[in-house]
């Protein structure tokens, strides 16, 4: 597995543990994976996952690959044993309203948006510059151009080498337009992005956690998935698995998703085509029967 993806999982893992301080997790609990997350997003534990790439999708092993390590090295620095799973637990603790449903995504995204914006934007952006620099240098140099292996008309050397900056110059753009959706952040839906066994305001509090410790950088979760927000009714036994729930409520979730999706394009569609007046309410965005009441007494 790429270091970058498994230090991204170490900036998630801290950003996990500190939102889930808020929420009530045991302050030193939570302190010491903090301080093991550090280690593994700071590259000192690399040599603990070796792991390859060749998983399944969702990329469980290595994420509990990352629960595991960072549960023995907290263990290991509050005076426990290795391998007791306590007082830090890998599942209980480090992957607390997670699942590697949504972990390795934002893994993912973490160390793409890091990579584009350490390695690849400022490696393009010398290209750009040594390549257009060559295009004043050799400004008057004249060659014959080519095509289809014959000689055509002619064009200077810094003519061509200016096509190229060009080139390159669109790359950098459309690497910047594409960055906002890396930006967006899986963490939070859990195992089928939904949100379930998670806080309200969880991802959104994880998601300004990375961007705080990612120098800012704009990290966000999808709206779509903030949309089912809708708590399925619990019966017994075991809160991560889903036969513990009402089979009835679970259909709320996607019967919340669909309909705000829905909606949202009805909307959009009546208000672009204007079919409503404008004291029409009932179902349109900031339309209220009070609202129109003011709007006639103004």
């Amino acid at each position: 597995m790429p270091v970058t993806v498994i230090r991204a999982f170490g900036i998630l893992k801290r950003a996990a543990a500190e939102v889930n301080k808020e929420y009530g997790l045991d302050p030193k609990i939570a302190d010491f994976i903090v301080k093991a997350a550090d280690e593994v997003s700071s590259g000192r534990l690399d040599d603990h996952f070796p792991l390859v790439v060749w998983q399944t999708g969702s990329g469980t092993q290595t994420n509990m690959n990352v629960n595991e390590v960072i549960s023995n090295r907290a263990i290991e620095m509050m005076g426990g044993k290795l391998g007791s799973k306590d007082p830090v637990h890998p599942n209980d603790h480090v992957n607390k309203s997670q699942s590697s449903n949504d972990t390795f995504p934002t893994a993912m995204h973490i160390a793409a948006a890091l990579e584009v914006h350490n390695v690849l934007l400022p490696g393009l952006q010398k290209l750009h510059d040594a390549l257009e620099e060559k295009s004043k240098v050799f400004a008057n140099i004249i060659k014959i151009g080519r095509t289809h292996t014959q000689d055509a008309v002619p064009l200077t050397l810094g003519q061509e080498f200016g096509a190229y900056v060009q080139q390159v110059k669109y790359g950098i753009s459309r690497i910047k337009v594409s960055l906002p959706r890396v930006y967006e952040l899986a963490a939070g839906g859990t195992a089928v992005g939904t949100g379930l066994n998670t806080r309200i305001g969880f991802a959104e509090k994880v998601a300004a956690k990375v961007a705080e410790l990612t120098d800012s950088l704009l990290f966000d979760v999808p709206l779509d998935w903030k949309k089912a927000n809708v708590i399925p009714i619990f019966k017994k036994g075991s809160c991560s698995q889903p036969g513990n729930y009402r089979p009835v409520s679970l259909t709320s979730v996607v019967g919340k998703v669909m309909e705000t999706l829905l909606l949202d394009h009805i909307l959009d569609f009546v208000s672009s085509t204007d079919l409503c007046s404008s004291s029409q309410h009932g179902f349109m965005r900031n339309r209220l029967c009070r609202t129109n009441l003011f709007g006639f007494y103004e």
